[in-house]
């Protein structure tokens, strides 16, 4: 299961982008490989540290996390500076944030932060043990092209989520990879796959694939933001003195209850039955009712209908009376 970021940095939901801050600054301290070369576990939680803080101290990433949860992995908005046709760097991909074990420590805490926070002159290389073996860091090769591409995927898939097929062309080597779809993709959304873009040079790393995804439209549904909308067809029986009538969803099929006296038109709501997202939030599912004349009925009995709708009219206003300009 992926780590919650909140929980990682020991913050609520509700946290101020200043507590964010402070509660990085504090992990930064305790945990920093520069002060525990040695130490396998504390670079381990450095890492989630710093992966956490990359999404909660950006506004549009706090933002996509928090609506998709552990699904935000793949997940992009498109905004804010990076590499790649989209920018925004990711956590732990190209364009920002830390990038395993290459840790700059003059970065973490903007240039002369080490001094500042730990109470020293000059500070140490990662991996150098305190004061000795001091020198300069082998600079990272530079990482492979990213790539871009789109993929068209079926209504469904975007609503339920999980995997379908892409074919990859990297300078005409084509492969096939899976791509997991985050529950609740919307149309448009672009993801970051890392690591499968062009291959790097010289022993950098892969650079990455930005991919657009795009969703057909369904026959009968219909989604406005995470709001489902279909239409729901009713006999006029049904219509006029009421009934449950069974509706599919796309997490099963619910009884719905239609009022006496519907008319066309009317709007009913299942709450929580649109579309779902990883971090438990849910759209519900409106139902346009649809009230369906009996086309296989016989002439008397459709004279018989016509008889009694005849009478209900005279006994009413009439369904325009309040129409005016």
């Amino acid at each position: 299961m992926a780590d919650d970021h909140y929980q990682t940095l020991g913050v609520p939901r509700t946290a101020s982008a200043e507590d964010i801050r402070k509660a990085y600054r504090d992990l930064a301290r305790k945990y920093h490989p520069d002060l525990h070369p040695d130490d396998d576990a504390a670079k381990e939680k450095f890492k989630r540290v710093q992966t956490a803080f990359d999404v909660l101290n950006d506004q549009s990433k706090r933002e996509m996390y928090d609506r998709y949860g552990s699904a935000f992995e793949g997940v992009g908005t498109g905004g804010g500076p990076g590499r790649g046709p989209f920018g925004g760097g990711f956590p732990g991909g190209a364009g920002g944030g830390f990038n395993g074990d290459e840790i700059d420590i003059e970065s973490l805490f903007g240039g002369g932060g080490f001094a500042d926070l730990f109470g020293g002159g000059g500070r140490p290389t990662a991996g150098s043990g305190g004061g000795k073996g001091r020198g300069k860091r082998r600079a990272a090769q530079p990482p492979g092209e990213d790539l871009k591409t789109s993929l068209m995927i079926p209504f469904r898939l975007a609503i339920e989520g999980g995997k379908t097929d892409l074919r990859v062309d990297r300078d005409g080597a084509v492969e096939t990879i899976s791509v997991t779809i985050p529950q609740g993709l919307p149309d448009g959304a672009r993801m970051r796959l890392r690591g499968q873009g062009m291959p790097g040079t010289g022993g950098g790393p892969a650079g990455d694939l930005m991919l657009e995804v795009h969703v057909e439209p369904h026959q009968l549904y219909r989604r406005d933001g995470d709001t489902l909308e279909v239409p729901l067809p009713v006999s006029l029986s049904e219509a006029l003195a009421g009934a449950k009538v069974d509706l599919p969803t796309p997490w099963g099929t619910i009884s719905l209850r239609v009022p006496p006296l519907t008319s066309s038109g009317r709007r009913l709501r299942a709450a929580g039955m649109g579309v779902r997202h990883a971090n438990g939030s849910r759209g519900d599912l409106i139902a346009v009712v649809q009230v369906m004349l009996p086309e296989g009925a016989d002439a008397e009995t459709v004279e018989r209908l016509l008889d009694a709708a005849r009478a209900a009219d005279a006994a009413g206003a009439g369904p325009r009376a309040r129409l005016q300009w």
